[in-house]
């Protein structure tokens, strides 16, 4: 793999993980900011997957939706499927409660929900990849 592949590759774990962070200290120390933790719960995820595709040398077209990646994902790696269901739940959150609308923000199990399903799928992504890859951003 050549350098630029690897440091883009560790660039979009980097940023998964910082999203994850983000979403752990907002939940710790602003209940009222669940709206930003279920988005940065699915930043983290696609980000994630992001990172697989790119290590797997796929090209993909800008996309939110979770379960697109996890359908591109599976072609290098089968048990991918078994994140489909948390693809389903996280995708919406890159916008539902980005604007306004009815709801304003989701419940706090939710959120709680959302963040253990993106560390979830950084979990999964990072034990797929070498262990350079197992960086901590």
């Amino acid at each position: 793999m050549d350098s630029s592949k690897d440091e883009e590759v560790r660039q979009w774990i980097i940023k998964s993980q910082r999203d994850i962070k983000v979403a752990r200290i907002l939940i710790e120390n602003e209940a009222s900011l669940l709206d930003a933790v279920v988005y940065h719960c699915q930043q983290s995820a696609e980000k994630a997957l992001k990172a697989y595709l790119t290590y797997q040398d796929l090209v993909f077209k800008k996309t939110h939706d979770l379960g697109v990646l996890v359908e591109m994902c599976s072609v290098f790696e089968p048990n991918f499927q078994d994140l489909e269901d948390m693809a389903d739940t996280l995708t919406p959150y890159a916008t539902e409660f980005r604007y306004p609308g009815d709801i304003i923000e989701p419940e706090r199990y939710e959120a709680e929900e959302a963040l253990q399903m993106a560390a979830t799928v950084l979990e999964f992504v990072i034990k797929l990849l070498p262990n350079k890859f197992s960086l901590d951003g």
